[in-house]
């Protein structure tokens, strides 16, 4: 049953909390996060992920689906408030509302965890700064099927709720794992996973390299690109060819190429 109340002051106390959250010191000191929107709380939901309170405006909504979307949540345990039109805009956000916001809490995600599948097909996203490009190569890591993908040494918050929108609620499926590169480096080489460092510095085309046995695929910024470490101890450095005047690619774009390579080669339908 759904709360009769309805919110109709942005001083509201939960509405200041909702606000509050924007701000990455908030988020990780509670370890909350903020989903927004119908597709990211469904598949939040679906995935686990534990919502402890939701706001919604009706005059928002742009389907007929968000009322049994709310009576799961609060069926849940979630606890869940009407909002009116401009206090929802106050709590938003994306530029445009959908009606549905929500706080949610943070998962760890620890390479313990991280499940070991033979000839298994993994990435790893060295110090990825912009929200946007982690969300895209979450969904690109979806879509190619990927075993795991471990962010290393992060710079971006991966419940940043602009990368939460960017993935399109593959955060919550991907199977994910944050560690050092030091971390990294030993799990891959404890488990026999070759690692294919994406580079221009090498001779080496992605094409030509046998992505069907356990790989992990490591992409860096687009502005450094990889860090030493990472190039000397990768097994394989590999490039992608640029005909062009630039030497890079975003890194969203070159994790996308890669994987789909690997997924070529494994017959991936």
């Amino acid at each position: 049953m759904l709360n009769e109340l309805k919110i109709t002051s942005v001083q509201n106390p939960s509405v200041k909390h909702v606000c509050k959250l924007r701000e990455r010191r908030d988020r990780e000191q509670e370890q909350v996060t903020l989903l927004e929107g119908y597709r990211e709380l469904t598949r939040g939901l679906e995935y686990g992920m534990e919502i402890l309170e939701c706001f919604y405006c009706p005059e928002m909504f742009l389907g007929e689906n968000e009322f049994p979307l709310l009576e799961r949540m609060s069926a849940a345990g979630a606890k869940v408030a009407e909002v009116t039109t401009h206090v929802l805009e106050k709590m938003a956000y994306r530029d445009r509302p959908e009606g549905l916001i929500a706080i949610a809490r943070m998962k760890k995600h620890s390479l313990a965890d991280l499940k070991v599948v033979p000839n298994g097909l993994y990435l790893v996203a060295e110090a990825v700064e912009k929200p946007g490009n982690l969300g895209s190569i979450l969904r690109s890591a979806d879509a190619a099927g990927v075993d795991g993908l471990i962010i290393c040494n992060k710079c971006t918050d991966i419940y940043n709720p602009n990368v939460i929108r960017a993935s399109t609620g593959a955060l919550f499926c991907v199977p994910l794992a944050e560690a050092t590169t030091e971390e990294t480096v030993a799990w891959l080489k404890q488990h026999n996973i070759k690692s294919l460092a994406a580079t221009p510095h090498t001779d080496k085309i992605y094409t030509d390299i046998d992505m069907t046995q356990g790989i992990a695929i490591v992409v860096g910024t687009e502005q450094h690109g990889l860090t030493d470490q990472w190039l000397k101890a990768a097994d394989i450095n590999i490039r992608i060819p640029m005909l062009g005047k630039i030497d890079s690619l975003n890194v969203a774009t070159a994790a996308t190429i890669l994987l789909y390579e690997a997924a070529r080669q494994r017959n991936w339908k």
